[in-house]
């Protein structure tokens, strides 16, 4: 089974996340993790878990909050580790301290994730951002000084900063650090955040996407999804695969066998609530629907067994139009920024 765990505390709200998380409720810190623990407790006994292949301590900012909070988290969890259970924790550069990291690598973790978006201190600014360029770099310093050998860090492009040039400079720096993963996602602009409508904050440039992706691979990291490069993070791509896993804490999304479950959406109504579900069963062409969608904005692809005959008859028109390939009962997408137009098509 695979674990998410949300921590929904952030030293600031940047203005483009619309993440559950709240920047002004540390009060609150000690008995939401006392919830986490009782609803952690409750979904492994009711799912019967024996076994977690991954862990991923999501937010929010994980390395806002005391690692010391993790460690009853962890003595729950650590019956049900396996040799290669991969264990991953965010953190931000400005708050994710050696002692901070050494903690979290001594009670299990494998990787960790920064988020760092950019090495410009203009772009940081504007992304509401409070490290800066050189944090980043003693970040994943500090990573290795606490043993960790899988990092990644996140990046945004796509913004109104953004040229050829200064992607590039992004993708240099990248160069100079020993990381192992990259997330490179284009800027965008949710609703209800401080950015929702500023059309004129985003490029919406299909060139220096692709320029982005053409330059990270050159740089080492291979793309197997359309926003992730490098040493596959296994719990993403279990949910690209469609395989079950727990959502724990406020904010939280599970999905086994076919439903998916809701927790509360707010952190006083999840430390009254903590094991609370609201319960959507999705239909089996839901399912498949989210197949196409997943499968091919990743190397995953799509299983031709999973498609009716007139999607079957489409997707192979695609093939004969070197859009799709096909290979082993399975077909594949060599050009993930088509994704969403090639699913829909297929669909019909």
């Amino acid at each position: 089974m695979q674990v998410y765990i949300h921590v929904p505390f952030c030293e600031s709200k940047c203005p483009y996340c619309a993440f559950g998380s709240s920047d002004d409720e540390f009060n609150k810190v000690s008995a939401y993790f006392k919830a986490l623990c009782l609803d952690l407790n409750f979904q492994l006994k009711n799912q019967n878990v024996k076994e977690i292949s991954t862990i991923f301590f999501g937010g929010g900012t994980p390395s806002a909050v005391n690692a010391n909070f993790y460690d009853e988290i962890f003595s729950i969890l650590a019956p049900l580790f396996t040799p290669k259970t991969e264990i991953t924790f965010e953190a931000n550069p400005n708050s994710a301290n050696l002692a901070w990291l050494k903690h979290v690598k001594n009670l299990g973790a494998n990787r960790i994730s920064f988020g760092a978006q950019s090495f410009f201190e203009d772009k940081l600014k504007f992304l509401g951002r409070i490290h800066s360029r050189e944090q980043i770099f003693k970040a994943v310093e500090n990573a290795h000084a606490a043993g960790f050998k899988s990092i990644n860090l996140d990046l945004i492009y796509d913004t109104k900063f953004d040229t050829k040039k200064r992607l590039l400079a992004e993708v240099e720096s990248l160069k100079s650090l020993a990381i192992t993963h990259l997330s490179a996602y284009s800027l965008t602009l949710e609703e209800n955040t401080p950015f929702a409508g500023k059309k004129s904050y985003k490029k919406d440039s299909d060139t220096l996407a692709k320029f982005m992706i053409e330059q990270t691979q050159r740089a080492g990291f291979k793309q197997y999804e359309i926003s992730n490069f490098g040493e596959i993070c296994r719990h993403n791509f279990g949910y690209w695969q469609g395989k079950n896993y727990l959502g724990v804490g406020a904010f939280s999304v599970g999905f086994v066998d076919g439903t998916r479950y809701y927790a509360k959406n707010s952190i006083d109504a999840y430390i009254t609530q903590p094991t609370h579900r609201e319960r959507e069963i999705l239909s089996q062409s839901e399912l498949a629907r989210e197949h196409i969608f997943l499968g091919l904005r990743s190397i995953v692809g799509v299983d031709a067994v999973r498609l009716n005959e007139a999607q079957k008859k489409r997707a192979n028109l695609l093939v004969e139009n070197e859009k799709l390939l096909f290979k082993n009962g399975k077909f594949y997408n060599p050009n993930f920024l088509l994704s969403d137009e090639i699913a829909l098509f297929i669909e019909g």
